[in-house]
């Protein structure tokens, strides 16, 4: 199977490539991209790993799904491409690094530079059917992208985990505490923020503990 994938993480994933139930998935995928309005677009599925070399990677944050509304996703999670109105999330996110870290709220909510930094943007479910959330969850995505964070455990060390809300906690039960940091809190969604996240103060945390370890600190 050739996925178009940046090379660091062609060359440690192939093998998840030749399985059963990727080729499973790529076939559903492709079909519904010639049957359906799916987002993001098919260049930019595996954006997140484009963006950010496996060499580079020093914090990993976990989504769900992509966007589902028109022009949103743009294959880096919590991210819209610039120009987009900022999603209520990400919006939070904003909020929570400017009380943590005083720094102004962005006009963008487009997170490239994040992920050009070594912040890797991963959704569980890379691929979405356009105003139906959640439509592509269990057809092999959450298999894929586990392997991914297992991947990142394994032959990584040093690595910031950003676990928010439940779904990313239990998604990162594989993830070996001793070797990497792993902060949770509440989602930054409006139904959930005022829960924990809210003065979490996880930008500030992670780049203390990257300095810590000898590491190069995030521009939040």
């Amino acid at each position: 199977m050739n996925v178009k994938i940046d090379p660091s993480w062609k060359a440690r994933l192939t093998e998840e490539f030749g399985k059963e139930y990727f080729l499973n998935l790529i076939d559903f995928v492709k079909n519904e991209y010639q049957t359906q309005v799916v987002y993001p677009p098919g260049k930019e599925i595996f954006r997140a790993f484009d963006c950010c070399d496996f060499d580079a990677v020093r914090v990993v944050i976990i989504g769900q799904d992509p966007y589902h509304g028109e022009g949103q996703a743009n294959g880096l999670c919590f991210s819209v491409r610039d120009g987009m109105r900022i999603p209520p999330s990400l919006v939070n996110i904003f909020k929570e690094i400017k009380v943590d870290l005083d720094k102004p709220i962005p006009s963008s909510g487009d997170l490239e530079h994040w992920a050009h930094q070594g912040v890797l943007l991963l959704n569980a479910t890379l691929t979405v059917r356009a105003s139906s959330p959640g439509s592509h969850q269990q057809k092999g995505w959450e298999i894929f992208t586990d392997a991914v964070i297992k991947k990142i455990s394994d032959e990584k060390e040093h690595v910031v985990f950003l676990l928010w809300g439940a779904y990313a906690q239990k998604k990162g039960e594989i993830i070996d505490r001793n070797k990497h940091l792993v902060l949770m809190s509440a989602h930054p969604s409006p139904f959930s923020a005022d829960r924990g996240f809210f003065g979490c103060k996880h930008f500030s945390k992670a780049n203390a503990y990257l300095k810590s370890k000898g590491l190069k600190e995030v521009d939040w």
